[in-house]
């Protein structure tokens, strides 16, 4: 019997063109009522256009979509809302000084001129007293940790009456605990019939763990799909990337040595935003080391990569690299050998409008072939190394001349990081550095990483990918407020430890 509270979706044979491109081609989908669907796909296979799609956002060229086994025509984000169609999306929409109640409320479509906030508490204690999770409703978005607000997001989107939700890789700011927790509270409510839940991730672990059925999508097409049961991690590889083998990382070689290249004491710093700011007593990162930071975004990994990369003065302690004070300005950052790879670095580590040879040349466009100050720019040796460095690394471009602006996320990670480390790097500070990424560009890109440790650069890596953290770190620091609180070898980190840590139970 089909549950009373929710319901399935179709898409039937979509097919949406932007131009001369074919975003998604002939593709189905079909979410049955009270289940949890995954739906898998490297960076680019479809899967934001397909669920933009039913959202409204896009209207398809070719297809129907079917909501309760009836046609729809969905002309909005307003005519999904109507059907009870909901979204939760990777980055928080709440107001976050806002309390709870009052993101609540706001939301709705019929908010009256003024609002009765006794009556309306009243009724949201009901409602959440009726849901199998809670949160405290006067608090302010802000003052919550990140799983009470991923929270926040599926409760307003259940207040609002929407019974088919769309999850876009809900677990990307929560903790281990916090993520099983969060998946395990959707399936026991789809399970109960109280909705149904179509889960964008790329984590096989969620989907072994979660889900009951699996569709796949590669470069707009349905690659397959079927009961989750009953396909193997192999398939699913299969179905992404066309081989049963996903691309390797490569191996750290060797161990950890014992110069020290960074340390860092008392390093204090300011959060612009009003946060807690950085305050690091003692941190220290060693040649052949990748030492990686975990923590819920937020807790000072943005100003602690600013600090280095010279973007942000810090308000006290030391910043030393190879025993010699640095302070992050680029003549000093050259000479000492320190290469930084900033989150978002089409927006943070280039320029977008000039061409992919010209942001190669950023660390040596004022020196000459023989490391001597330069009165006047070298494009021939620009472009003789640009052609050198776009080869060793790899990088999909359609001439050393294009605007870097138009490569793919991968190749733009790929360019910048073929920068920073085409002199001999003593210390390379890196930030998410696959945020976004497929599986190949993945690969690729941390094991650059490794390789540049290998060759004996102490590597310090800012994730909030604990998976990328525990696959190519040596040793794993947790920071949460701006302070470091726990510290482990890979070979001795326990998941649940560190996201007891990450949310500040130390």
């Amino acid at each position: 019997m089909t549950p009373s509270r929710t319901f399935g979706l179709e898409a039937l044979r979509i097919t949406k063109r932007f131009g001369d491109f074919v975003a998604l081609d002939d593709v189905s989908l079909k979410v049955a009522p009270g289940t949890v669907h995954a739906l898998l796909g490297e960076n680019g296979a479809g899967k934001s256009t397909l669920v933009k799609c039913i959202m409204g956002y896009y209207r398809p060229d070719d297809g129907q979509l079917l909501v309760g086994s009836r046609e729809a025509t969905i002309a909005g984000p307003r005519d999904a809302h109507a059907l009870g169609l909901g979204m939760v999306y990777q980055h928080f929409t709440l107001v976050p000084s806002m309390t709870v109640a009052e993101n609540l409320v706001m939301a709705r479509a019929d908010v009256p001129r003024v609002v009765d906030w006794r009556t309306e508490l009243k009724s949201l204690e009901r409602f959440i007293g009726s849901m199998p999770f809670g949160v405290p409703l006067q608090a302010r978005v802000h003052q919550l940790s990140a799983g009470e607000r991923q929270k926040c997001e599926l409760l307003k989107q259940l207040y609002l009456e929407r019974h088919f939700l769309i999850l876009d890789e809900p677990t990307s700011v929560l903790t281990p605990d916090e993520a099983d927790e969060m998946l395990g509270l959707l399936r026991s409510m789809a399970q109960r019939g109280d909705l149904t839940v179509l889960l964008i991730t790329h984590k096989f672990r969620e989907v072994s763990r979660y889900a009951d059925d699996v569709t796949v999508l590669r470069k707009g097409q349905l690659a397959g799909a079927g009961k989750v049961a009953k396909v193997s991690r192999e398939d699913l590889a299969a179905m992404m990337v066309g081989s049963r083998t996903l691309p390797e990382t490569a191996a750290r070689v060797g161990t950890v040595g014992s110069e020290i290249v960074l340390s860092l004491r008392d390093l204090t710093a300011d959060d612009a935003r009003g946060g807690h700011g950085l305050a690091i007593s003692d941190l220290l990162v060693r040649s052949h080391e990748i030492v990686g930071v975990a923590g819920i975004a937020g807790n000072g990994q943005r100003e602690l990569v600013e600090v280095l990369a010279g973007q942000q003065a810090r308000t006290g302690g030391t910043v030393l690299v190879e025993g010699e004070p640095y302070d992050g300005d680029r003549g000093t950052a050259r000479r000492l050998g320190v290469r930084c790879l900033p989150e978002e670095p089409l927006r943070n580590a280039s320029v977008r409008t000039m061409s992919v040879a010209e942001n190669l040349a950023f660390r040596r466009f004022d020196r000459t072939p023989g490391d001597r100050p330069a009165f006047w720019l070298h494009r021939a040796e620009m472009a003789r190394r640009a052609q050198t460095l776009i080869a060793r690394y790899n990088i999909k471009t359609a001439s050393k001349d294009a605007p870097l602006g138009t490569l793919s996320g991968g190749n733009v990670q790929r360019a910048v990081l073929a920068r920073e480390l085409s002199e001999d790097a003593r210390l390379l500070v890196v930030a998410n550095p696959c945020f976004g990424l497929d599986f190949q560009a993945t690969a690729e890109i941390r094991s650059q990483i490794v390789e540049a440790r290998n060759r004996g650069t102490a590597v310090l890596l800012i994730s909030d990918d604990l998976d990328e953290i525990l696959e190519i770190a040596d040793r794993i620091v947790v920071i949460s407020e701006g302070r470091i609180v726990h510290e482990t070898p890979v070979e001795q980190a326990d998941r649940q430890a560190i996201g007891a840590h990450m949310v500040g139970h130390h």
